[in-house]
């Protein structure tokens, strides 16, 4: 990537990071560190939600969903108490109507999980007249179709049957898919 694409982080380097998995906040706010980033983490909507109205960031990367709700509101609020915020929405579970919410009501970028800590600086700081590069080590389309069918899995409360009938699929097939290791 060009260093030319990049903006600086400049003056104000607060970054608020708000995500539910707790060992990938940890490690993703490590990161952000050592680019030089001030991280402050939230681990819900309302701990988010809470830190956006009381000391708005310059930059912001923000889960989709999250266990008490919709990450997009805590965007919103970011919006309202700091427009020039730069906000970037991460989500295991990518979906255009879902990318295009979050740029509709202010994200800078949507990146799928699991984007790394240069994905998503280089997302963060892209200019805004030219898109961002693509990311360095993209999930396979073999990978992207596991994880949607673990998530599936999960939801279903690791019910194969009830998995195998939302995916519109065989159980047997199912249950070999889930004995397998994850595709790299």
């Amino acid at each position: 990537m060009g260093e030319a694409a990049l903006q600086e982080i400049g003056p104000d380097k607060t970054l608020l990071l708000v995500d539910d998995d707790e060992p990938f906040l940890r490690r993703l706010a490590k990161a952000m560190e050592k680019r030089g980033f001030e991280v402050e983490t939230a681990g819900s909507v309302a701990a988010g939600s809470a830190i956006a109205t009381a000391r708005p960031p310059a930059f912001a990367v923000v889960d989709l969903r999250l266990e008490d709700g919709n990450g997009l509101d805590v965007v919103e609020i970011l919006r309202e108490r700091r427009p020039d915020s730069r906000v970037v929405v991460l989500t295991g579970y990518g979906a255009i109507a879902t990318a295009v919410a979050a740029v509709k009501i202010g994200a800078t970028d949507y990146l799928s999980k699991p984007a790394d800590a240069q994905d998503i600086m280089n997302a963060l700081l892209a200019n805004e007249e030219e898109l961002p590069p693509p990311p360095e080590n993209p999930m396979s389309a073999d990978r992207v179709r596991w994880e949607h069918i673990q998530r599936v899995y999960e939801l279903c409360d690791r019910n194969v049957s009830e998995t195998a009938r939302r995916l519109n699929m065989h159980r047997r097939t199912l249950q070999r898919i889930l004995a397998k290791r994850s595709p790299k």
